[in-house]
């Protein structure tokens, strides 16, 4: 295998980044034996599957409280719990969280920090001014979402833009998780036939340093949201053609981001900088 860091043109090193990943992802489900590729950076270290729809906490989201809640019209609220949590043990113990009851949610949350257990994935930065961590997004953020699910619930005439936009004004939720619901949502009415489904995406910090790698800027280059939307409109639509040569599915826009924000993380790896915070460790994988 050519060394994907070695690939002279930017969007093609972005592409062979991206379908090595896909193929870590398929070779593990045909059941064929670790390790799973040569890349010493991909071997080694936990990286985000390329289809979000594929990685292992959203597989769980999806299989226990999305789908079989698909017509619950406070889905959207249970997302948001789901993604500041964001694991499948910690939400397991909560369970379905609508109808929201606070104190039950900071009790059974309770339940897993004097276990000794996690309650919250490190995947994404969840900050509370105040300690415990649980009990301030109970109060401060969840509780003040569910007084307001009326006008919150998605509504037929929402795009996911539109819908991002709403959700981001809410305490709590900035352009990043706001992103990461409607990622969620994207899947069930009434957004699943949004007019921006392919096209829409939100940057995140990895996500705007990964496009920054890819252009040939320095990594930590500031965008505004309107550029950043732009540039990747512009990738995602180089890429296209690639994932189609491949006969890997269709990616859509949010698909891209979270490339951009795995990219990131490889491409300082794999050009002798920082390395990613979480081994993976092929040894001991099922």
């Amino acid at each position: 295998m050519q060394t994907i860091i070695k690939i002279k043109d930017p969007v093609e090193r972005l592409f062979a980044f991206a379908k090595e990943r896909h193929a870590i992802t398929m070779r593990r489900a045909a059941g064929k034996p670790p390790p799973w590729t040569d890349d010493p950076v991909l071997r080694d270290y936990r990286f985000c599957s390329v289809y979000r729809e594929l990685d292992r906490v959203t597989v769980w989201i999806a299989d226990h409280w999305r789908t079989p809640h698909a017509d619950d019209p406070d889905l959207w609220f249970a997302m948001c719990v789901a993604r500041l949590l964001n694991l499948p043990a910690s939400l397991e113990a909560v369970k379905y969280p609508v109808p929201w009851r606070e104190l039950t949610f900071v009790q059974r949350v309770d339940q897993l920090w004097h276990r000794g257990d996690r309650a919250f994935n490190a995947a994404y930065i969840v900050s509370a001014p105040t300690a415990p961590k649980h009990v301030y997004l109970a109060e401060k953020v969840l509780t003040p979402l569910w007084e307001q699910r009326r006008q919150l619930r998605p509504k037929m005439d929402d795009t996911l833009n539109s819908y991002h936009m709403v959700l981001g004004q809410m305490h709590g939720f900035g352009s990043f998780m706001s992103a990461q619901v409607v990622a969620d949502l994207k899947y069930v009415e009434p957004l699943q036939n949004a007019t921006d489904w392919w096209t829409f995406a939100a940057s995140g910090p990895g996500s705007r340093r990964g496009l920054n790698y890819v252009i040939g800027r320095d990594r930590d280059t500031p965008w505004t949201e309107e550029e950043w939307r732009l540039e990747l409109s512009r990738l995602h639509s180089a890429l296209l053609p690639m994932f189609a040569r491949a006969k890997m599915p269709k990616p859509h826009a949010q698909d891209i981001q979270n490339v951009l924000c795995e990219w990131s993380k490889y491409y300082r790896a794999a050009t002798g900088g920082k390395k990613p915070k979480q081994k993976y460790n092929w040894k001991d994988a099922a």
